[in-house]
């Protein structure tokens, strides 16, 4: 047994360790290929040089960025079989389709244009070229809604059936999979929040640029750019983060009591903005207060999920106790987590009673097992669970990734506001010394926020691979924890390594073309 934790704990990090590493890079590649495209629409309508070389410099970080990311992703996709072979087989049908369709037609798509955007200025007309830049920018998003789609189903699982006969799961209503409302509000927000980090890369890497006074027209040009793509990007991720809000508060509200730290919710419940959580507060204790101190805003959390200031929004124990009330006060039982192991058991047991029926060949009993799994399969997952405990997501972290997830989100958007104004109407400011060194910093504080939002959303949602369906301890693959714990410290090395020359590289083209002239980069 302990072994078995053990696979599942290093297999849980190298997981996260590689999906951490990856989307240091994706979302500078997707909100980088839409910049360009914008830059190079821009140079195509006025045939200006300086647009031509703003828009070469960036295409050639965006695609030193898109080479490593292709490395961690491929990675990424093969451990679902090595570290998460028992996942692949019960969901392979449905997880899968998603996933084909993004290496076969959207990777496919950016790999086939990104070389005309390269190696194409001289050998088309510029109206093609341009429309390639457009189609490989298409392309990452579309890269992107397919990964999605595989990860949001994992949080609201929809469009399937479960097939006795094959103890899998399989998919019965493809549109169903790719327009639940996770996934549509989890595709806008993550390729949102893309445009935000990329804009503030430039914005960043520009305002280096004219902290040394190097091409400093070039930069100015760039800020404008990234503050339209960079600021719609905050915005739209705000709007899309209610719309998450949502979907949490009904599909996975343990996540939400977690991000809240609330252990018993009420009508009206009030959101907390900033606070310090009680070490010794665990779950189903009723009498240590959740916070050392808090600031809250009231009824906030209640208008956030569900769009109603009176409504209930149950905490840590209610979920596990099954309790709701209703915005009078009344009290409604509903399946506590108690029950849920045991008619997850109960699942399991139909099931093994269905394979026996089939082999002895009875009719009557295997009718019978099927109708009981289906009764009680939606709590299959927590038969697996030795304890309602096991179901509460780890609190600390969920709860202070989500605050600086928000409070990054809040500080960016006055970024890309002030970035805005002063590019247009102030640009002196952008030349000020604590302006320049500002904007450089906030390169680091929006991949913070970018890791603190996909730690709220992974972290929140454990112990589930599925949702209430395969919790991670059968999930995994048979193999012994010193394989995992080998691999983790190989990975661990090679990414770090591979980030490393990432930056060394860019910072050296980032200096290199600084001191060039504008003519030379457009040449280049």
């Amino acid at each position: 047994m302990d072994d078995l934790f053990t696979v599942v704990d290093w297999s849980r990090w190298q997981f996260a360790l590689t999906a951490m590493y990856h989307w240091l890079f994706v979302p500078l590649t997707i909100g980088l290929a839409l910049i360009v495209a914008i830059m190079e629409s821009i140079y195509v309508k006025t045939g200006k040089v300086k647009c031509l070389a703003m828009t070469k410099f960036w295409m050639l970080l965006f695609g030193i960025n898109f080479a490593i990311g292709v490395a961690t992703g491929i990675i990424l996709e093969f451990e679902f079989g090595t570290n998460w072979s028992n996942y692949s087989w019960f969901v392979g049908d449905i997880f899968g389709a998603p996933l084909a369709i993004e290496g076969i037609v959207a990777f496919f798509m950016e790999s086939t244009f990104i070389a005309v955007m390269f190696f194409g200025w001289k050998k088309f007309s510029p109206g093609f070229h341009l429309a390639a830049t457009w189609l490989t920018a298409a392309g990452t998003a579309l890269s992107a809604l397919w990964i999605l789609v595989a990860n949001a189903w994992m949080q609201q699982p929809v469009g399937m059936e479960f097939d006795p006969a094959q103890m899998r799961n399989v998919m019965s209503d493809f549109v169903a999979v790719v327009t639940s409302g996770t996934a549509v509000a989890k595709f806008t927000h993550t390729v949102a929040s893309a445009w935000t980090l990329a804009g503030v890369f430039v914005i960043g890497v520009s305002s280096w640029w004219i902290l040394r006074r190097r091409n400093v027209e070039l930069a100015l040009d760039s800020i404008k750019v990234a503050s339209w793509v960079g600021g719609a990007g905050i915005l739209v991720t705000l709007a899309t983060g209610d719309m998450s809000a949502v979907n949490v508060a009904k599909y996975q509200p343990m996540k939400l009591a977690a991000m809240e730290g609330l252990y018993r919710g009420s009508c009206g419940q009030e959101l907390v903005g900033v606070a310090l959580l009680n070490p010794d507060k665990k779950a189903g204790d009723d009498i240590e207060d959740p916070y050392l101190f808090d600031i809250s805003i009231p009824y906030g959390l209640s208008f956030l999920a569900n769009h109603d200031f009176n409504s209930f929004v149950p905490g840590i124990n209610d979920l596990i106790d099954g309790i709701e009330l209703t915005t009078e006060g009344d009290t409604i039982r509903t399946v506590s987590y108690a029950e849920r192991i045991a008619r997850g058991r109960e699942a399991h047991e139909a099931l093994r009673a269905y394979d026996a029926a089939i082999v002895a060949g009875d009719e009557v009993a295997k009718e019978s097992a099927l109708a009981n799994l289906k009764v009680n399969y939606p709590y299959f997952g927590y038969g697996y669970l030795d304890s309602p405990e096991e179901a509460v997501p780890p609190v600390g972290m969920t709860f202070y990734a989500f605050r600086i997830m928000v409070m990054a989100g809040g500080y960016l958007l006055l970024l890309f506001v002030y970035a805005f104004i002063a590019s247009y109407w102030r640009p002196k400011w952008l030349q000020h010394k604590v302006s320049c060194v500002i904007a450089m910093l906030s390169i680091a504080i929006v991949w913070i926020c970018s890791q603190a939002g996909w730690i709220t959303a992974e972290v929140g949602r454990q112990p589930w691979v599925i949702q209430d369906i395969l919790p991670t301890r059968a999930a995994i693959s048979d193999i012994a924890a010193s394989s995992v714990i080998t691999t983790f410290i190989m990975f661990a090395v090679v990414f770090t390594v591979l980030l490393v020359a990432e930056m060394s590289i860019m910072a050296t083209q980032i200096n290199k073309y600084s001191k060039e002239d504008i003519n030379k980069i457009a040449n280049s």
